[in-house]
């Protein structure tokens, strides 16, 4: 099957590479002419594991291609996708400018039955939206094709997003279509679509495309309740000597509960978990329904990542020297967006301290947000060398395996700051080191 994909930002990108993967073929389509030129050299814009394998693989099948132009490919492609950016506005809702830009250049251009799938994140009652404008601008040149308009949310991690695309839990699609008929092709070519990844068994639900939309924020919202449960619960064992992990891994022996998402630690970043939080508070504002359960969830985040940085703001003597291990919102990915890293990193540089960093891939993201004067190192110990505590912000595999007898050696201090709860008390101090952790 011929689909197009606009946008080549972390979903278009992996959609496509996977799409092509899985035998169709496939056009992405990028107004940033810089990034489509170093795509077409199978150069990725974004650290992910595997990716970038699979954009050389579709490159050499040729069934992977880039274009700065999509007016030109409507009239060869079946299907659709809008997976441009939709980033919070001023009030935390959705801009979706990008949207219906695609939506209207697909109004203004198309000539035969297309099916246009939302990829992007978006509130509910935007496919509605997209419908009626595309229905404008068709009228209005008086052309009579079908564009019935697909919710198809994804539902990715960073790190692991070639894997759950090819292997997802499930895959959403909603369809409303006014015509029976419509609803009909559009149900037949999503189902043809995926059917490489539906014959090893892995669900296709259909649903409104109302309830499509929902789902995707709802999805988002709950794993960041989970995450902000248990990080509310830091302080209780903090104050009572109880132990977070055993807490966590109490309760997530219970299947009705389960382990994910139970790790304490300095709260959730990334681009989706606060956008899509802070986005569903918009929508409820917006529809007045109050949902306070979200709105603590977003509370509780803020909240933990401050107290952590009081915690190092009491600890620690003005301009000390600090070590700051990790800088990406989570490992296996260099996403600076929403990172705990920024908030902690440039309010300790306030107070006057000195800071060294090291992330093993995200660096050169960071740079940019941060203040200049935080320097940057090629390895842990590197820059733990002659600090007077160590910073743990992300948990990359590459910092269990230091040795802590050699990071003792190499400080200056000896407080170690377990942002994650990477490491074990015991082992910790018996290396000379002086250990906090969160709710431990």
């Amino acid at each position: 099957m011929k689909i197009v994909i606009v946008g080549t930002g972390y979903v278009g990108l992996v959609s496509a590479a996977c799409f092509a993967e899985l035998g169709h073929e496939v056009i992405g389509v990028d107004i940033d002419a810089e990034k489509v030129r170093k795509l077409k050299q199978g150069i990725s814009p974004m650290y992910e594991p595997g990716l970038e394998e699979l954009i050389r693989s579709g490159l050499k099948t040729k069934r992977l291609s880039f274009t700065t132009d999509l007016i030109p490919v409507l009239p060869h492609v079946k299907i659709l996708f809008s997976a441009v950016a939709t980033p919070p506005d001023d009030g935390y809702k959705a801009d979706l400018k990008a949207v219906f830009t695609v939506a209207e250049t697909v109004g203004k251009y198309i000539n035969h039955d297309l099916i246009f799938v939302n990829k992007s994140t978006v509130p509910v009652g935007t496919g509605a939206e997209c419908e009626k404008r595309i229905a404008a601008l068709l009228k209005k040149r008086g052309v009579s094709c079908h564009v019935p308009v697909v919710s198809n949310p994804e539902f990715l991690r960073e790190g692991m997003a070639v894997t759950d695309t090819l292997m997802p839990d499930r895959i959403i699609i909603g369809i409303n279509g006014k015509a029976i008929s419509d609803k009909r092709q559009a149900t037949s070519i999503m189902e043809d679509l995926y059917r490489p990844i539906t014959r090893v068994g892995k669900p296709l639900i259909f649903m409104s495309r109302e309830s499509a939309e929902i789902v995707k924020y709802a999805s988002n919202a709950f794993l960041a309740t989970k995450i902000s449960f248990i990080n509310m619960l830091t302080e209780l064992t903090e104050k009572t000597g109880g132990n977070i992990r055993d807490v966590a891994k109490g309760i997530g022996l219970d299947n009705r509960i389960g382990p994910k998402f139970l790790h304490a630690g300095i709260g959730y970043g990334g681009s989706c978990f606060p956008k899509d939080v802070k986005a569903l508070m918009a929508t409820s504002r917006e529809y007045n329904v109050p949902l306070p359960i979200i709105e603590a969830t977003d509370a509780v985040n803020h909240h933990q990542r401050h107290r952590f940085i009081e915690l190092i703001k009491k600890a620690l003597p003005k301009k000390s020297h600090i070590a700051v291990w990790g800088l990406a919102f989570k490992p296996k990915t260099d996403d600076m967006r929403e990172a705990p890293s920024i908030d902690i990193v440039t309010a300790l540089a306030k107070e006057g301290h000195t800071i060294t960093t090291f992330d093993p891939v995200a660096m050169d993201r960071a740079k940019p947000l941060l203040p200049k004067k935080v320097s940057y190192s090629t390895s842990p110990l590197a820059a733990a060398k002659n600090a007077d505590a160590v910073l743990l912000l992300t948990e990359w595999d590459v910092f269990r395996g230091v040795d802590l007898k050699d990071l003792k050696e190499v400080m200056r201090g000896k407080k170690l700051f377990d942002g994650r709860n990477v490491y074990e008390p015991e082992e910790v101090k018996g290396a000379g080191l002086e250990y906090h952790g969160i709710g431990i």
